[in-house]
């Protein structure tokens, strides 16, 4: 099964969390704070240019694309 990131995402679809790429440990921990880790579903609310309102668990957050862009669904 090919991976996508949440930019190209279909909005209103729950999705399955597979990867989340990036080196940094700080960011990391972040999203592992928001629920956001691998096997957690995430659904995409809505999509911009710059930014990406996704639903995580029982919250809402709004990332900016270069962090949408590591999260692989």
């Amino acid at each position: 099964m090919s991976k996508i990131n949440l930019m190209n995402a279909a909005e209103g679809r729950e999705w399955i969390i597979r990867d989340i790429n990036t080196q940094d440990e700080e960011l990391n921990a972040f999203l592992f704070s928001l629920g956001c880790y691998t096997g957690e579903p995430i659904t995409v609310v809505s999509r911009r240019k710059n930014h990406c309102v996704v639903s995580i668990k029982d919250g809402r957050y709004n990332i900016d694309s270069h962090l949408a862009a590591a999260i692989l669904v």
